[in-house]
């Protein structure tokens, strides 16, 4: 999967957002600690230092929604950030993502914080990012 793979799948999940561009993709896996893990179809962004992971960024294409992905992207990214001895995962997730917050939540995430008005949104006002984290056993 390639930078402009991930930009055109993030672009197409995250509408009402500004998307991360292939060039910002392409920067963000030179960092030794970055690390993408899926396909064009669904993938996660994540990075691992010391024994902290966190999930940058995670997107379903539309067309791939509801089918599971997701789930399965949350489970292959926490089991590569374990191997590389993280015992803790971190994520950020805005307030008005039900959906999202749902599947970490399934996943064994719980609150730890707030940022307000964090979220840029291109028609009405920002949207809260909730913190999130939970242990890797």
């Amino acid at each position: 999967m390639t930078p402009l793979d991930m930009a055109l799948t993030h672009a197409a999940a995250f509408r009402d957002a500004r998307p991360w561009s292939a060039k910002e993709f392409a920067d963000l896996l030179t960092n030794p600690f970055t690390q993408a893990i899926g396909d064009a179809r669904c993938f996660a962004l994540f990075q691992v230092i010391a024994d902290e992971a966190e999930l940058l960024t995670i997107a379903t294409h539309p067309d791939n929604q509801r089918q599971g992905l997701a789930l399965h992207r949350m489970a292959d990214w926490h089991a590569a950030a374990q191997k590389q001895g993280a015992t803790r995962a971190f994520l950020e997730v805005a307030a008005d993502n039900a959906a999202a917050i749902a599947l970490y939540e399934s996943c064994g995430y719980s609150r730890c914080g707030m940022r307000k008005a964090y979220y840029q949104r291109k028609d009405g006002p920002n949207a809260d990012a909730i913190l999130m984290e939970r242990a890797l056993p």
